[in-house]
């Protein structure tokens, strides 16, 4: 059972708050809520080699993880937006509009991105958006486009099939990931 207490800052004003209380054996127990926080533990290396590569990953998912974000975004709006549409053509006409605008005002900066980037990048686009890229590839460009691409990436060492598993090979992309967002990093 919820009661309200008023408690009082200093026994000589009138001055408080408010607060939920409960009664225990005659005993009445204020009760306040405090919002969740999550504790890091600071990772502990072996090695300064260790360490570096803790580093580089970290400045990599920094760099890449706003455009996963900003993509988790768009796929949710052009979901809608799809949804919406009736026939065939006008859906096509409208990815081909999203597509345009999406490299005119992304293309420069992600041809920039390197090698270890791009894995990331695709890694983190499966985390937002719950889809492996070859699904979105398959989903928004049709199936043969899906299978060029996936075979190019494989020339390169990618794998657009592969899922995002964050209590396995991507424990430590999920762990910096919840860092950022908690912003302890």
């Amino acid at each position: 059972m919820f009661t309200f207490l008023h408690l009082a800052l200093n026994a000589q004003e009138d001055k408080g708050f408010l607060v939920h209380a409960t009664v225990y054996e005659n005993d009445t127990i204020p009760l306040i809520f405090l919002p969740q926080y999550t504790v890091f533990a600071i990772p502990v290396f072996k090695n300064k080699r260790e360490a570096r590569r803790w580093d580089k990953l970290v400045r990599n998912i920094k760099k890449v993880y706003p455009y996963a974000k900003m993509a988790g975004e768009k796929m949710h709006e052009y979901e809608i937006t799809l949804v919406n549409l009736r026939t065939q053509k006008e859906r096509k006409k409208f990815l081909n509009q999203a597509e345009n605008e999406l490299k005119e005002k992304y293309l420069e900066e992600l041809k920039s991105l390197t090698f270890s980037q791009g894995k990331i990048l695709l890694k983190l686009l499966d985390r937002e958006t719950g889809n492996t890229s070859f699904e979105l590839v398959k989903e928004l460009r049709g199936k043969v486009m899906a299978f060029f691409w996936q075979s190019l990436g494989r020339i390169f060492g990618y794998n657009l099939k592969e899922p995002y598993d964050p209590s396995g090979s991507d424990r430590d992309i999920e762990l910096i990931v919840q860092m950022i967002e908690a912003g302890s990093i």
